[in-house]
Order: C-alpha cells, then structure tokens, then sequence
C-alpha cells in the first residue's frame, strides 16, 4: 500500500508535465478568436479619402516617412535605435474603405509592424590549395558587421491605436467635426504641439502733457554761477554777392527828408541877447 502512492504521485506528475508540453506546443493561431474588439478599425463621419487624408496627416506630425500614394491607402515606417547592436522599425499601414452607408462615411483600418534587427558579425575565411593535402580553409581573421532581423511581430496594444485613432480626428475637416459634434481634445496631449500666438503690436504711447512752470518764488534765493565751459567758436558764413538780374535796374530809394535852415540876410537884425556873455580867460592861464 505504501508502495504504491509514490507511484501515484509520480505517474500524476508525468501527466501535469505532458500537460504543460501540449499547451505550450499549441500553435499561435489557437489563440486567435476573430472578434471585433474594435482595436484596428474606428468610423470618420468623412469619406474614405478625406479620412486617409487625415491618417496619413497623422503620421506625418509623428515622424513617419511616407512611403505610399494611393488616396485609399496609407504606409509610413519610423526607425528607433535603441543601443548601439539592436534596432527597431514600426511600419504603419491604413486602409479607408467606404461604409456603404446613404451618407458614405468611412472605415479605417490601421494596423502596425513592428521589427527588430540585431547586430551580427559574420568571419571571413579562404581556401588555401595544397599539392599533398588538397583545398584548405583556413580563418583570416576579418568579419563584417550588418544587421539582421531577428524578430517581427504586429503591435497589438489597444491604447496605441487608440493615441492614432484620436490624432486622426485632430485632422478631419472641421465642417465634418462639427456635423458629427466631435469634440477636440488638446493638441498636447495627442504629440502636437501647439503654434504660438503672435506678440501683439504695441499701442502708440499718448504725448504727456508738459508740466506747469512753477511759480517764481517772492524772494529768489541767489543763482550760483553756472560752470563756465570753453567751446570752438565758428566763423560765420560769408554772404554771398549779390548780383543784378540783367536788364534791371538799380532804383534809388529816397531817404529821410532834411529840413533845409535859412540864415538871415543882415545880422544887425538879430535880437541882442537877454544875459551877458562871460569874457574867455586868458590862454595863459
């Protein structure tokens, strides 16, 4: 009886073990179940060419080259170094499809690859011939580098697709934004930056008005002698000649009236005078 119960627990184990190898041999697409979790696909009340207009747009202002131009169809990659011996590079396809509905609006499908390359180095050698022993290959000793990809997978994360699909709307025409009342979200928070506002022109400044002169005062106080300072005296200009026009000609001005004064015809006529005049002194003295 005891015997028997380590065989139980081994036999139980050898079959958690197979277990465990069928499931972990249990091919990828097991786990596929083809349900519309709506991660790759979204609806744009546009057409499907506005709409690709806008997801190509999208990823223009994220870096991505372009590599398609088709209207209906959109491809880009974008390249990241991680370190210096790996790499990695998103390829980013969108296709707009027409809805079918009356008032032909679109679907978009997008969905991202991403793959990862990795440094390798690969050795040179040669073949040496030799009579007796025939072809030799023997190592030189150089290697090339280049890179090689190792992995490559489909991004399935839902909340990048969901970042894309929302930069997307940034870039619909704003007539069908506001037909299906699209709220916009901050430029910010979606990669964009935001264009700054111009500086405003500066107002013309109103002239100040002169302030009133002071009254004097009754007694002003005595004015200190201001600093004398020597500065270069200039010569002033010479007039120039003035010279007549020809065929005029030079008017004299009258000048002032002189009053012309008579003298009397006899001297013995004029009146002797009212006060003596005094006799002149000596030229002696």
């Amino acid at each position: 009886m005891l015997n028997s119960i380590p065989v139980r627990f081994f036999g139980l184990a050898l079959l958690l073990t197979a277990a465990a190898g069928c499931s972990k041999d249990k091919p990828i697409y097991e786990h596929e179940n083809f349900d519309d979790s709506g991660t790759f696909s979204r609806n744009y009340p546009v057409n499907d060419t506005a709409s690709c207009e806008a997801a190509r747009r999208a990823l223009l202002s994220q870096g991505y080259i372009i590599t398609s131009s088709d209207p209906k169809l959109v491809s880009g990659h974008k390249s990241f170094q991680q370190t210096g011996e790996t790499h990695m590079e998103i390829s980013f396809n969108v296709v707009c499809t027409d809805d079918g509905s009356a008032a032909h609006h679109a679907t978009v499908f997008a969905n991202a690859l991403q793959d990862r390359y990795a440094l390798k180095k690969t050795n040179n050698s040669a073949s040496l011939g030799v009579g007796v022993l025939g072809s030799v290959s023997m190592p030189i000793g150089s290697s090339d580098d280049s890179m090689v990809k190792v992995a490559s997978e489909t991004v399935s994360s839902q909340k990048f697709y969901e970042r894309f699909f929302s930069l997307v709307e940034l870039f619909l025409p704003a007539e069908a934004k506001k037909a299906a009342h699209i709220t916009e979200k901050p430029k910010t928070d979606l990669g964009v930056p935001e264009a700054k506002a111009a500086p405003a022109a500066l107002a013309p400044t109103p002239a100040t008005e002169p302030a009133p002169a002071a009254a004097p005062a009754a007694t002003p106080a005595a004015a200190e002698p201001a600093p004398v300072s020597s500065e270069p005296v200039v010569p002033p200009a010479e007039a120039a000649p003035i010279t007549p026009a020809p065929g005029s000609e030079l008017v004299p001005t009258p000048g002032p009236a002189t009053e012309v004064i008579t003298p009397p015809a006899n001297p013995a006529d004029l009146p002797p005078p009212s006060e003596p005049i005094p006799a002149m002194p000596p030229s002696g003295q």
